[in-house]
């Protein structure tokens, strides 16, 4: 979310961002789809009911009365026109639509604290909420995290009081006390600050190759480097030198079976992480005896490969 706020208002522009939330669902639901992945699983995943989600699925496809835009958009943008809107009189402006559907698009935008409603039947009431009613505090829920994706939250982003973890991860503040509480315990994080206002953080983030628990973590870890660096280079008008320590190159080699190169181009990943594990491992000991200095560089470096199998084009 910083990268696409970074993003649309890169240079001065000011990006309009209305689509985002509609077309991340939207385009979540047609990758889902094109994985073979059945309706009733995707529900589920959402945490849906399937009839909510086919209803929302629905919802957002184009309106039928105005063209170009979803049905959600629509009726949410009418009634920040509008400013009081009944629903008789909303029904009757988007006439050549399911009435259910507008009816449960208002449903989905009162739940979503975007639009206030008051009075029954089609004598209700609707208007758009300001940005206080909208921003207020949010509900936690009890989904459990995983310890690693914290940890990981709180190398990159701490010292953090347990207010700002517990904001991060959407969980009641008391449940995150305990849970940095027994982090602590087991000396995966440390206690900075005063007694008073305590902060957490995190000096080492270390999640073993292959490991079944805390990819989590791991993806969060890797994903926040690969933002920060683009983010960094976003707010830096020079051009990208050979000598710059900020920054990132992509490079794609095409190889194949019997080609010269072809085990180096695909063990260099292994070679690298292996030559960066060793490296890690002696700046660590070589500076455990010395105390740390108030100010400090942390140097990232994130590594990904993927090989994909493209067919000869001419044997298309």
């Amino acid at each position: 979310m910083v990268l696409i706020a970074q993003l649309a208002t890169s240079q001065g522009i000011r990006a309009p961002l209305p689509h985002i939330a509609d077309q991340v669902f939207a385009e979540l639901v047609s990758e889902l789809d094109r994985q073979g992945v059945s309706r009733h699983v995707s529900a589920d995943m959402f945490g849906m009911a399937l009839r909510t989600y086919r209803r929302k699925v629905q919802r957002l496809r184009e309106s039928s009365t105005l063209r170009g835009r979803s049905l959600w958009e629509s009726v949410f943008a009418f009634i920040k026109e509008t400013g009081l809107s009944e629903r008789s009189q909303i029904v009757a402006h988007f006439f050549k639509d399911d009435e259910e559907q507008v009816r449960a698009v208002l449903t989905d935008l009162c739940v979503s604290r975007l639009v206030m409603s008051s009075g029954a039947g089609a004598r209700t009431i609707y208007r758009a909420t300001t940005a206080e009613e909208t921003w207020g505090p949010a509900r936690s829920t009890d989904e459990s995290v995983d310890d690693d994706l914290v940890i990981a939250l709180m190398y990159r982003e701490g010292p953090l009081t347990v207010q700002q973890v517990a904001s991060m991860i959407h969980e009641e503040p008391a449940k995150t006390q305990t849970r940095l509480t027994r982090l602590v315990a087991d000396g995966r994080i440390q206690v900075v600050g005063d007694a008073d206002e305590p902060t957490f953080k995190a000096e080492v983030l270390l999640i073993p190759l292959g490991a079944e628990a805390g990819w989590e973590g791991a993806v969060f870890d890797h994903f926040k480097a690969l933002v920060s660096t683009v983010l960094l280079r976003l707010s830096d008008n020079q051009r990208t030198s050979p000598k710059d320590c900020v920054g990132g190159s992509t490079y794609t080699l095409e190889v194949w079976p019997g080609h010269p190169l072809e085990d180096e181009v695909l063990g260099t990943l292994q070679r690298l992480r292996g030559e960066l594990s060793d490296m890690r491992h002696r700046v660590v000991n070589d500076g455990s005896a010395q105390e740390r200095p108030r100010h400090r560089q942390r140097v990232t470096i994130y590594l990904g490969q993927n090989v994909i199998a493209d067919e000869d084009d001419n044997n298309e």
